[in-house]
Order: structure tokens, then C-alpha cells, then sequence
């Protein structure tokens, strides 16, 4: 085994739970987050040599997981399947809130737009900033505010409470 395998190895074990929230997050559908976190790491594994050691290994595996999204619900054989995976509730709740409240932002998370969702999840829930979210998304930082307002009004509007920051 080469000496980057055991660092992508390494990198696999410490990240593997928070790339499959993300991976989740931006899928929501818990078996294609699988099939995308599968087909991210294989990716990241391929470009390990470049990209390992540089700081930038989660930054790189995160672009490939909100590409192979995209790439996947353009396939025809697309199908939407709605389930909540154990390890989103295993993420400790903000601010106090309870499993029933967690449970209905999700699910309100997965009614919005493909694009919507990407935003408000990369802002609010990773906690990008809008250079970052526009640069990890491929769009101009102002279609990130866009998208940032849009997804937060509408789940302002179907939650009936403040949701986000900014």
C-alpha cells in the first residue's frame, strides 16, 4: 500500500460521517446520498495524490459529492425516494430545538428547489460564506443571495418561524 493510501485511508475514517450529512443534505434521499458518497470517494481517491496533503482534501470532496448529484438526477433513470438516514439524527440540535422540529426543517429542506436546497444548506447549515457557497457551487455570489433569500422565505413561510441568519 502506498504511502497516500494510507493518509486517503485516514482521511476516509475521520470524514466519512460528515461527507454523508453533506451528501445527504444535498441528495435528500439517504440511499442516493450512498450511491454519491460512494462515487465522491472513488473520485477523491483517484485525484488523492494531487489533492492529498493540501488542506483543500474535504473542500475537493465536497464539490465532487454536489457534482455527482447533478450529474445523477440528470441520468433518466432518476427516481425520488424521501427517508431520513440515523446519522442526521445524531447531528447535537441547535439552539435547543427538539427531534419533531429537526425532523420538519428536513423535510421542509427537501421540498425546496434542487438549487434552493444546496444554498441554504452550504450557508445555514455548514456555514459557508457566500464567496465560499458561490465558488463551491459554480454561481455568481449573487445567485447565491438569490437562492440563500428565496429558500429561506420559503421555509420562513411553511415553518411559520425565523429560520437562518442573514
Amino acid at each position: 500500500m502506498r504511502a497516500y493510501d494510507d493518509d486517503f485511508v485516514e482521511f476516509v475514517e475521520a470524514r466519512q460521517a460528515t461527507l454523508r450529512r453533506i451528501a445527504y443534505a444535498v441528495c435528500r434521499d439517504d440511499a442516493r446520498a450512498e450511491d454519491v458518497l460512494q462515487e465522491a470517494l472513488v473520485k477523491l481517491y483517484l485525484a488523492w495524490s494531487r489533492v492529498g496533503g493540501s488542506g483543500r482534501e474535504e473542500a475537493y470532496a465536497r464539490r465532487i459529492i454536489v457534482n455527482a448529484d447533478l450529474d445523477q438526477r440528470r441520468r433518466p433513470w432518476h427516481r425520488r425516494r424521501s427517508s431520513v438516514p440515523v446519522e442526521l439524527l445524531d447531528v447535537p440540535a441547535r439552539g435547543g430545538a427538539t427531534t419533531e422540529d429537526r425532523l420538519e426543517l428536513l423535510a421542509e429542506l427537501r421540498r425546496l428547489p434542487a438549487m434552493q436546497r444546496r444554498t441554504v444548506v452550504l450557508r445555514y447549515w455548514l456555514g459557508f460564506s457566500v464567496e465560499a457557497t458561490a465558488h463551491e457551487l459554480s454561481i455568481s455570489e449573487g445567485t447565491v443571495k438569490s437562492h440563500a433569500s428565496r429558500g429561506l422565505a420559503t421555509l420562513r413561510a411553511r415553518l411559520g418561524e425565523e429560520v437562518g441568519a442573514g
